[in-house]
């Protein structure tokens, strides 16, 4: 079969592998589509936890085309989505209940062959039916998994009001679930306005376009659209420095401040402690997820989270090369996919 093999970070090529065989427990998924996201571009550079040799694609749906010994609860041609990330189970983290904290953390697509091939094997623990579902829906499990934790984390208070920056998929997904979760009024900020303009139209309050050259003046309207005193909840959805260093200021006293976009692993930004302490301010962090595919999937069945028209690319395997830079470079794209 075709799949994408890095045997370095930067260093990739798209070649021919045997068709894994699945054990007992596992299945093999024949892939119909897989997500690129902007942790991919993390894992090109070698970060995210990334396993030489490495096949990634951590977003993925497809058909079973073949059952372990001892898997009964799926037939083949059932169409399944695959949760990327497991805990190994027995370190302090994993007995404490908090496995997403796990020190032996592992990820299909990361430290484990994922969907950037022709095929995948996943256990049949992280395998969830997506019958019914459009291909281009349920490709947005994975990132809607993600929301989902991050919306557990932040516990917004109804009636609270919330500003997300990014209106990439994980913004646009995040700032609908926040308003289903009971946030009163949810502003979205991007300087890319087609990304806006999907955004009002799934659902989200309303937007604002930032200028690319000038931060300081967009906060400064930001706070003003906010009556003056910012927001209950601030996430950065971006993992840009600069903005993640905006999200502390922007909060409204006794808020939230989250930091929920991939940065760079050697960023850093400053933050005053005395403005955290004076005006308790709450910062926390959202990773991954481990445990909400059920909701995610839940919410795309029942349109509380729409995905509709947020998918601009697609790309075969042999593109992967030139789907990759369209994620880092390419303004005219939101949600780009791999269809093997």
């Amino acid at each position: 079969m075709k799949a994408v093999v890095y045997d370095a970070p930067r260093s990739f090529t798209v070649t021919d592998v045997p068709v894994p065989e699945p054990g007992p427990g596992e299945v093999r998924i024949k892939v119909l589509a897989a997500g690129v996201c902007g942790t991919d571009l993390h894992l090109h550079e070698g970060q995210f936890l990334a396993v030489y040799p490495m096949t990634p694609g951590h977003e993925t749906v497809g058909l079973i085309d073949a059952l372990g010994e001892g898997v009964d609860d799926f037939k083949v041609g059932e169409q399944v989505v695959i949760n990327p990330n497991a805990a190994c189970g027995s370190c302090e983290y994993c007995r404490e209940g908090r496995r997403l904290l796990c020190g032996n953390f592992s990820g299909i697509g990361s430290t484990l062959p994922g969907g950037f091939a022709e095929f995948v094997l996943a256990p049949i623990a992280q395998v969830f039916s997506a019958e019914g579902l459009p291909v281009e829906t349920a490709v947005f499990t994975e990132p809607t998994s993600c929301v989902a934790h991050g919306i557990d984390v932040i516990a917004p208070r109804h009636g609270s009001t919330a500003l997300v920056f990014g209106a990439g998929p994980t913004g646009i997904i995040l700032a609908q679930l926040l308003k289903a979760a009971g946030a009163s009024h949810v502003r979205i900020a991007a300087p890319t306005q087609f990304k806006l303009d999907t955004a009002v139209e799934l659902g989200v309050d309303d937007s604002y376009t930032m200028n690319r050259g000038d931060l300081p003046g967009d906060l400064e309207k930001l706070r003003e659209l906010s009556g003056g005193s910012g927001y209950d909840i601030v996430v950065d959805a971006t993992g840009v420095p600069a903005i993640a260093e905006a999200l502390v200021p922007m909060t409204r006293n006794g808020g939230t401040a989250v930091f929920y976009g991939v940065a760079d692993e050697s960023a850093t930004i400053s933050i005053s402690p005395y403005d955290v302490f004076r005006r308790e301010i709450t910062i926390k962090g959202s990773f991954a997820e481990i445990e909400s595919f059920p909701q995610a999937l839940a919410a795309l069945r029942a349109g509380r989270a729409r995905t509709d028209g947020i998918i601009t690319h697609r790309f075969g395997l042999d593109d992967y090369g030139t789907a990759l830079d369209t994620v880092r470079s390419d303004k005219s794209a939101n949600k780009v996919i791999i269809t093997p």
